[in-house]
């Protein structure tokens, strides 16, 4: 008996839904609809600097309005800080993370040292005892990033076994047993001094806490999916399935962003466009 299909849209409350979105959001509930299985809503709202609750009030409405449905309750990442603070300390207490006290500039600084051709990102190492405690002390702020060398020690020979299955396309054209290569992004950051956790330590957490047995989200998201399989491995948790898709794009040829001020899922109801004509014209099929 094959697995349950589960499936999740997992949108930051940090501005008002676009078109994306709702190819995404749609074509994630299709998906579950068309396998017979669960089609979930998260709110990863760990941004606390921009997410809203009336932006997440406004995500409610426009999903209910395309005419979706999802489980309740809902997960809303802000309200499980302490789950996330226990996966960090079992990073820490196995030497996986490290304390990185340097900036965003120095970081880049470090990276443009690098020889030419370099892979551009960071790796880096922790300090020496004394001069960690020292900073400690003067309050300086840092970030936990997990190591790459600590990993790839710790994974031994499953290290370059490493891999997860794609079902879509990644930007390249990717598809199938893909061989995940987290060392593309360097160490990540894991979390923050002032932020109890980053993006990749709570999706993985997440998925593999609610048993979700499929990503789907878009290309844009496809690199992602090298540093949580990693993640998931160091900490056992299982591997989803992930179907990468295309990302909209308006008349200028750009993807739609919230920073760009993309036409909102409010601004085209207003204009009298209803959800079935909005499904049309994106492609998703009804239910």
């Amino acid at each position: 008996m094959s697995a349950p299909f589960v499936t999740r849209f997992a949108p930051s409350p940090t501005g008002l839904l676009h078109r994306g979105h709702a190819f995404s959001a749609m074509a994630a509930e299709a998906a579950a609809r068309a396998a017979g299985g669960r089609f979930l809503l998260r709110i990863e709202d760990i941004d606390t600097a921009r997410s809203r609750p009336e932006f997440e009030a406004a995500i409610l409405e426009d999903l209910a309005w395309l005419g979706l449905d999802w489980e309740r309750p809902v997960r809303r990442q802000s309200d499980h800080l302490a789950d996330y603070q226990a996966v960090l300390a079992a990073l820490r207490e196995r030497g996986l993370v490290y304390r990185c006290f340097r900036t965003r500039k120095e970081v880049l600084d470090e990276i443009g040292r690098a020889p030419h051709g370099a892979v551009e990102t960071f790796r880096g190492a922790p300090l020496p005892p004394d001069e960690e405690a020292a900073r400690l002390a003067a309050g300086r702020p840092f970030a936990w990033r997990l190591s790459l060398d600590a990993a790839r020690a710790e994974l031994g020979p499953a290290w370059e076994a490493l891999s997860f299955t794609e079902e879509g396309e990644g930007p390249g054209g990717e598809h199938g047993v893909i061989p995940a290569r987290p060392e593309r992004a360097g160490d990540v950051v894991l979390a923050r001094k002032d932020v109890g956790v980053a993006y990749h330590l709570a999706v993985a957490h997440d998925d593999a806490l609610q048993g979700v047995t499929h990503v789907i989200r878009g290309e844009d998201l496809f690199e992602a999916a090298h540093v949580q399989r990693l993640i998931q491995a160091l900490m056992g948790w299982p591997a989803p399935t992930y179907r990468h898709h295309r990302l909209l794009t308006g008349p200028d040829g750009k993807r739609f962003a919230k920073r760009d001020k993309a036409e909102t899922l409010r601004d085209i109801r207003a204009r009298g466009v209803t959800a079935a004509a909005l499904r049309d014209e994106l492609g998703v099929p009804a239910a």
